[in-house]
């Protein structure tokens, strides 16, 4: 669920994080902190929309996007605040938002556009979800612990809370790491808590969790905006060292298990030199190149809000040639003026002052790093086994251009290597609506029962000690069942 920043055409997202946008210093009395939902209309009809804002600790925004009925998750939003002048870009969707702030931050009154779209529209303050308001509100059947280690490379305390099952252990262990932008240690969106909900699911079935708030979040110091996929991999083996320090925690069953970016993130730290993770879980890890990633997932959301043929490859053209400038031109500041001059004339919408904030943007180290990431580079170096899951209605991060390329990668390199499709799930893993629990009368989003089970019992086949119980095991699915294995899923040691 996104660190990408495009514009219109630049979609460097939903798989990623959108890099928030330093807020005009002139700024409401309280920030901006909730989310808001309002109706789009659309041809043929209107969908709900959700738009979360979160303040960074170093004074910026960040934001998400939510549309549940296109099972849309996490895409980026950019805020521009100004006394009570609003401005939101999704990039991604090639759309915006600008409007007023109104009622001391319940209202977002403004006008919507989007490829064939200008409407009026008005986002109200929602109200605290039940799954937020009740979490852990009775005393979980664990240990469950604040606590804060330093990574020894960048010098930042990152928070985060550890869970421990009960009993005397020592246990298996496991880190979590987050998709791409800053987020908090639960993973909160629209009310789901994927981490949070994850944790206690492998914390109650006898593997303990660390999971912490990403740099700038919470209770972690740093600044996000700025690192790449390479440096959060310092942020994991951190963690990873931390975890092993601690007296319930067996130190040689520890692994890490990471969500989109963070699987990648997961996926270096195993195949780096230093003491590797026991065992590495992907949740929709890529498996194509950065820039590919981002091409494809421009032209599947603007296709998917609206936009004809000819927009889309309008947009993908400019995606292409501004690429080619950040990579030719290696001195930021010619960049910039570089890829401004070519936003601000690409007839995409932009006003030179926009221009330049996307190139600012487009030319981070970040960025940089993502347009030429190849995630396949590493991981003939990978040490552990690694299972890799995905979700069929993944409109990030797909299965089959992703999954399968790091599935067939690890096995030529006669990797140790698991895979699973799991039908009907989206990119944070959740089941299709229809499936979800009701609530008090509402239905409420959760995490995939059949996702949950298949990791909790390849971490125990994995972690099991020299002459223990075998665990027990998901059964290979009937043909009724919502897990299918890919064509490719026969497990095989190296």
């Amino acid at each position: 669920m996104i660190r990408f920043l495009l514009v219109t055409f630049l979609l460097l997202g939903l798989v990623s994080s959108s890099l928030p946008v330093q807020a005009t210093p002139a700024t409401p009395p309280a920030p901006l902190n909730g989310q808001w939902k309002g109706p789009l209309k659309l041809l043929g009809g209107e969908i709900s929309i959700v738009i979360t804002i979160v303040p960074l600790t170093n004074g910026t925004y960040y934001a998400a996007l939510d549309a549940p009925q296109q099972r849309i998750s996490r895409m980026p939003v950019d805020v521009e605040l100004k006394d009570d002048n609003l401005t939101l870009r999704i990039e991604q969707a090639g759309s915006s938002f600008v409007g007023k702030v109104q009622d001391e931050g319940a209202t977002l009154s403004g006008t919507w556009k989007q490829p064939g779209v200008t409407a009026p529209m008005v986002l109200r303050r929602a109200a605290a979800s039940t799954q937020a308001v009740t979490k852990f509100k009775a005393t979980p059947p664990y240990r469950q612990t604040d606590v804060s280690f330093t990574n020894p490379v960048t010098k930042n305390r990152l928070g985060g809370t550890l869970t421990v099952p009960a009993g005397e252990g020592p246990f298996a262990a496991v880190v979590l790491l987050s998709d791409s932008g800053p987020q908090s240690r639960d993973v909160e969106v629209t009310g789901y808590r994927m981490f949070g909900q994850l944790a206690d699911y492998l914390t109650r079935h006898g593997v303990a969790v660390l999971r912490f708030d990403d740099r700038g979040v919470g209770k972690s110091n740093g600044t996000y905006a700025n690192a790449t996929t390479a440096d959060l991999v310092t942020d994991a083996q951190a963690a990873l060292a931390y975890l092993r320090t601690r007296p319930l925690v067996s130190a040689h069953r520890v692994g890490l298990l990471g969500h989109g970016e963070g699987a990648n993130v997961a996926l270096l730290a195993a195949a780096a030199p230093s003491r590797a993770p026991a065992f590495v879980v992907s949740l929709a890890g890529y498996g194509q190149t950065g820039y590919d990633v981002l091409l494809r997932q421009q032209g599947e959301i603007m296709r998917l809000i609206g936009a004809d043929p000819a927009q889309v490859k309008a947009a993908q053209e400019v995606y292409q040639r501004t690429v080619s400038v950040i990579r030719q031109t290696s001195d930021n500041a010619t960049a910039r003026t570089k890829v401004a001059g070519l936003l601000a004339g690409a007839n995409m919408g932009l006003d030179a002052s926009m221009a330049r904030a996307r190139a600012v943007q487009l030319t981070t180290p970040w960025s940089r790093y993502f347009f030429d990431f190849d995630p396949q580079a590493q991981l003939s170096k990978v040490q552990c086994s690694v299972l890799l899951l995905n979700g069929t209605a993944d409109l990030q991060v797909s299965a089959r251009r992703n999954m399968t390329p790091l599935y067939k990668a690890l096995r030529h390199a006669n990797r140790t290597a698991t895979s699973y499709k799991l039908d009907g799930v989206n990119h944070l893993f959740q089941a299709a609506p229809a499936q979800w629990p009701m609530v008090n009368g509402v239905q409420q989003a959760t995490f995939s029962p059949e996702a949950l089970k298949l990791v909790h019992s390849w971490i125990a086949m994995e972690t099991q000690p020299p002459g223990g119980p075998q665990p027990v095991t998901v059964k290979r699915p009937g043909p009724t069942r919502k897990v299918n294995r890919t064509p490719s899923t026969n497990r095989t040691r190296s």
